[in-house]
């Protein structure tokens, strides 16, 4: 039998963890005895206003069933709040062991359909916050020689889906997947393992009917409680969950074929045809 998964007294901080997936990763660390930082600015969808009960309801209930939990309300549209987001937890709780990366925005539209701010408002929040983020938290990781990072990927940024209307969001999500990969390197001998969830949930973001047990945030959240702990045995890896059922990938090609100096672009698309 696996032994159980220990983070007692770990602190880990969970981006985005008022509602829905990160609430349920953040109450998933605070039940097996983690200090969660519960972060939440409370924004609307399109990333528009603010609204502090979310983060704080979400660390009533964590502290109403025994657990610990702080509350950080930065928005992440800018280096500074990401800057001043790490240095609050730190300077509240003198370390952290797990970043948890879920915040994050989505607009339902095509390249051209993008707006300017639309796109501007999703390469801040979707690109730049997960950078500056893991850029402030990297150096007390160093020092502590130890760290787990879970971003947030997408099959929408990691392949084709025919129709899809989120372009701008898939190149946030494929983003975060170079900052794992680039991480990941940086990181291993520092025992610094930085991985990637792709989650399906029905969340308030998630934009088909479904039932009201079907795709719960709560069955995600073993998996990001394996990545950001001790136990994983994984670094630049994307772990996909989805209703219970879970894979586990990463950057792969396909096997290469010698074509020798005279190769031309016929005879590469010959050969790969014959071989696809």
């Amino acid at each position: 039998m696996t032994e159980r998964i220990d983070i007692m007294g770990q602190v880990v901080l969970v981006t985005g963890a008022g509602r829905g997936l990160g609430a349920a990763y953040a109450r998933l660390f605070a039940e097996r005895g983690a200090t969660v930082v519960v972060h939440d600015a409370g924004v609307a969808l399109d990333g528009s206003g603010f609204d502090s009960r979310p983060a704080e309801a979400v660390a009533a209930t964590i502290r109403q069933t025994g657990g610990s939990a702080s509350v950080e309300t930065q928005n992440l549209a800018s280096r500074a709040a990401c800057e001043a987001l790490i240095a609050a937890v730190i300077a509240r709780h003198g370390r952290l062991d797990a970043l948890v990366h879920s915040a994050g925005l989505v607009v339902y539209k095509g390249i051209v359909d993008t707006t300017d701010d639309e796109w501007e408002r999703q390469l801040r929040v979707n690109i730049e916050a997960p950078f500056w983020l893991c850029r402030s938290v990297w150096p007390i990781m160093l020092r502590q020689q130890y760290g787990r990072i879970v971003l947030t990927a997408s099959g929408y940024g990691l392949r084709p889906f025919d129709g899809s209307d989120v372009t701008a969001y898939g190149v946030g999500k494929a983003a975060q997947f170079g900052l794992m990969n680039g991480l990941a390197g940086e990181g291993r001998a520092a025992n610094i393992l930085v991985n990637a969830i792709a989650p399906v949930a029905a969340t308030r973001i998630f934009c088909r009917p479904s039932a009201p047990d079907e795709l719960a945030p709560e069955q995600v959240a073993p998996a990001v409680l394996l990545l950001g702990s001790r136990a994983c045995p994984w670094t630049g890896k994307v772990l996909h969950a989805a209703g219970g059922r879970f894979g586990l990938g990463g950057f792969a090609s396909g096997t290469s074929h010698e074509l020798g100096p005279s190769a031309t672009s016929e005879t590469i698309l010959s050969m790969l045809n014959a071989r696809s």
